[in-house]
């Protein structure tokens, strides 16, 4: 946790029932047609390294359905601008990844104080301020898909 902004939760099936969940393998990408549901529910971040989250068990309800354990929804296409991975389609920090969820969800202000005070925070909204923009125009996944088509070339 960092300054208090999160809630840490041992049992996000029982603490968190039905919220957005950010999965790296999930094929939607998260958009601003998922407002309600994290508004509602919560967006359930998982702070682990992306590459050993298998090793761990995986994600809750990662049969790929929607159910108590929620909708799994990818960020849409970001360069990362943390040290260990700068440059790097994708490659983001679990804070880098939660503002980008805040800011796709129409939380700007939130997603800013989450990412202050963290190594290339202000350079990650300078390096991704295109995206953005696209982004959080987007009014649904199809529309995130052809931004990330139309920004990155084929997906």
């Amino acid at each position: 946790m960092h300054w208090g902004r999160v809630r840490l939760m041992a049992n996000a099936s029982r603490d968190a029932p039905g919220p957005v969940v950010l999965d790296p393998y999930a094929p939607t990408p998260l958009s601003s047609a998922d407002r309600a549901t994290a508004a509602r529910s919560g967006l359930l971040v998982v702070d682990c390294s992306w590459n050993r989250l298998s090793a761990r068990g995986g994600f809750p309800g990662e049969d790929g359905r929607t159910s108590r354990h929620g909708s799994r929804r990818r960020l849409p296409i970001l360069m990362a601008t943390n040290p260990q991975h700068y440059g790097r389609v994708a490659q983001l920090t679990t804070v880098e990844a939660f503002a980008a969820a805040l800011y796709v969800l129409g939380r700007e202000s939130e997603a800013r104080r989450v990412i202050d005070g963290f190594a290339g925070g202000e350079e990650f909204w300078e390096v991704n301020q295109i995206r953005f923009d696209r982004y959080r125009a987007s009014k649904n996944a199809a529309d995130i898909l052809a931004a990330e088509k139309e920004l990155f070339g084929a997906v």
